[in-house]
């Protein structure tokens, strides 16, 4: 039978659990402001543009600048989180983004449009680079990368509220609706407001400021055992040691060291980036704000039909991201992405083959092709929330030092901005050149080159420690046709 203390201890491991849940699913809230602007946009644009009078170019501008702007809160956010801390840089990312989507709501015209537009870019640069950080760094090892996914599921829960939430609207006059549609994402800022009295800060964040007790205590609280919360401690002092003692001009080194990295830093570096700009170049935002355009190119006709067809795809890539979660730290993070990137390979090819053969030589029937096309949309969201989505997220959080860890985030959600907001920029201009189908051509070979990334830079992080990743990378030698040994790392921590 089981002891009162080993009774006591898996009580503490269970609340522990619950601890470290309820706080990366705060964390992650904000995350549903950027898949609901994103997903409500996608059919707010089709009334936008009948009550403004924008003309396409315009229409290409508005959706895709957010992408583009948010790198400017991405930039800063990395210092400003190192500064007055995590979780208040989310709080603030939260008022940013609700100012700007008031300033939508209530615009007159095009240019007040667009200044909310970049409101709501600048607070989605803050929130994307800092709760990813934020979650890792107060996650146990064992469940890191399934906490760090929650991420992407709340973009995902944010994507389908706001095909819904156009589905419910867009019965209502073209003057309102599309107000009524952007006014809703307002309301998650309330449940923001109270996540940040409940949830800590960064155990990491508090001993980088020398706050060593209240870091103790939020790491008791984490791991549920004194011993394994003391050894932890001791590990995060001891890898935060160099930052603070060198503290004076921490920001000027620690931009000058990722400017001219080291060997091991460059290929965290390639590995963490690279990743965020494949997540995007392939095209998941094109397909998701311009997911009724697809479908209008398919054949679908009827406003209703377009945003229930939308709906469906917003349902799918929801769902698909849990088999992420449950998988992410049982099989690890590799594997998921392969599956990811390959199925994604796949339908682009078939969407852009489909929509090709039904408009080019009518070997499809426009019924056949509706189908198809419907299916290979869906089929290419749900590949990307089983892989690149999430892990995307995971890996970029996990495998940079403290040191580096806000600013190289951040770098790297730059680079995953960027890529989003050329791509949503261009789509229209590119499927009027090159037409629909061979646009999607094109993001079936950038997702081909994704295949090949993965296999040769990325490496499986599944069950380490953010010190035990941070020593993998620093095995200079370690990298044989781009795949870390994991079990050589492990070696050298036990020797240590």
């Amino acid at each position: 039978m089981m002891s009162d203390v080993g009774r006591l201890k898996m009580a503490r491991r269970k609340d522990s659990r619950k601890y470290a849940f309820a706080c990366a699913t705060f964390a992650s809230l904000n995350s549903v402001l950027l898949g609901y602007d994103v997903g409500v946009m996608s059919g707010a644009i089709l009334f936008i543009q009948k009550d403004l009078h924008i003309n396409e170019v315009q229409q290409e501008v508005l959706v895709g600048c957010l992408s583009v702007v948010s790198l400017l809160g991405s930039l800063v956010g990395g210092r400003t989180s190192d500064v007055i801390g995590r979780k208040w840089t989310m709080g603030l990312a939260a008022i940013v983004f609700q100012t700007g989507a008031a300033v939508m709501v209530f615009a007159p015209s095009f240019a007040i449009l667009m200044l909310g537009r970049l409101l709501t870019g600048i607070g989605i640069g803050f929130g994307l680079m800092i709760a990813a950080v934020y979650i890792a760094e107060i996650s146990p090892a064992a469940a890191r990368g399934t906490l760090t996914s929650f991420l992407e599921i709340s973009i995902n829960i944010g994507i389908l509220l706001g095909y819904v939430s156009n589905y419910a609207f867009s019965s209502l006059s073209y003057h309102i609706n599309w107000r009524i549609m952007l006014g809703v994402g307002i309301i998650p800022s309330v449940f923001i407001a109270f996540a940040l009295f409940v949830i800590p800060e960064s155990p990491r964040w508090l001993i980088m400021k020398n706050r060593v007790d209240e870091a103790r205590s939020v790491l008791l609280k984490i791991n549920g055992d004194e011993a394994e919360a003391n050894k932890k401690l001791a590990e995060i002092e001891e890898a935060a040691g160099v930052l603070n003692a060198e503290n004076n001009n921490e920001n000027k080194e620690v931009w000058w060291e990722i400017l001219r990295p080291s060997p091991s830093l460059r290929r965290m570096l390639i590995a963490g980036c690279g990743i965020q700009f494949f997540q995007q170049i392939t095209g998941i935002d094109a397909t998701v704000y311009y997911s009724p355009t697809i479908f209008k190119d398919a054949g679908i006709k009827s406003y209703k039909e377009l945003l229930a067809a939308t709906v469906g795809v917003g349902f799918t890539k929801t769902m698909f991201i849990l088999v992420a979660i449950l998988l992410v730290d049982k099989v690890g993070r590799k594997p998921l992405l392969y599956v990811s990137t390959i199925g994604m390979t796949t339908c682009l090819f078939i969407l852009g083959l489909s929509l090709t053969l039904m408009h080019g030589s009518g070997l499809i029937s426009p019924k056949v092709g509706i189908g198809i096309a419907i299916l290979a949309v869906c089929g290419n969201v749900a590949f990307f929330s089983v892989g690149i989505g999430p892990m995307c997220w995971v890996l970029s959080s996990e495998i940079y030092p403290l040191r580096y860890r806000a600013q190289a985030s951040a770098l790297g959600a730059v680079g995953s901005r960027v890529s989003s907001g050329l791509i949503s920029m261009s789509f229209l201009s590119l499927s009027h050149a090159i037409t629909v189908g061979g646009t999607f051509f094109i993001f079936s070979a950038i997702s081909a080159i994704s295949v090949v990334f993965v296999y040769c830079c990325v490496p499986e992080t599944k069950g380490k420690s953010l010190e035990e990743i941070q020593m993998l990378f620093q095995k200079e030698r370690e990298v044989q046709r781009g795949e870390v040994e994991l079990s050589n790392a492990e070696h050298l921590v036990q020797n240590k």
